[in-house]
């Protein structure tokens, strides 16, 4: 018989969890305080300050001043990855690195021969 009960050690994995999401909210505040664009460089800082040194006031500080924020998380992040998706398509959808590791693969594998590949090489590195 060990001298760790197993109701303490159901105690202890509950604990453990409530650490790990107790971390993950605080990262995500202070996510949603960088990625925020409505408030300043200072109250950034201020922000960060506050719940790096005092945790548990800074997070519901944040909570309770931003709480029409808070709420928005979602909005923002599917806003930014809209935005992202656009600016990826707007630009062709790949990047000149892919296309050209993609011309050596057809260059290597005999595909296009020296003269292609050198011209739509040059084609993509303009």
């Amino acid at each position: 018989m060990s001298g760790f009960p197993l109701l303490d050690v159901f105690w202890t994995i509950f604990l453990f969890f409530c650490l790990v999401l107790w971390i993950f909210l605080v990262a995500l505040i202070l996510i949603d305080v960088f990625r925020s664009p409505d408030i300043g460089g200072w109250a950034k800082a201020g922000w960060t300050v506050l719940v790096i040194l005092v945790p548990l006031v800074g997070v519901v500080a944040y909570e309770i001043v931003h709480s029409d924020h808070v709420l928005g998380w979602h909005d923002r992040y599917v806003s930014d990855v809209r935005a992202k998706d656009a600016a990826y398509r707007a630009s062709g959808g790949t990047s000149s690195a892919f296309e050209l590791s993609k011309l050596a693969d057809l260059h290597a594998r005999g595909v296009i021969n020296d003269a292609e590949f050198k011209q739509k090489k040059e084609a993509i590195l303009r």
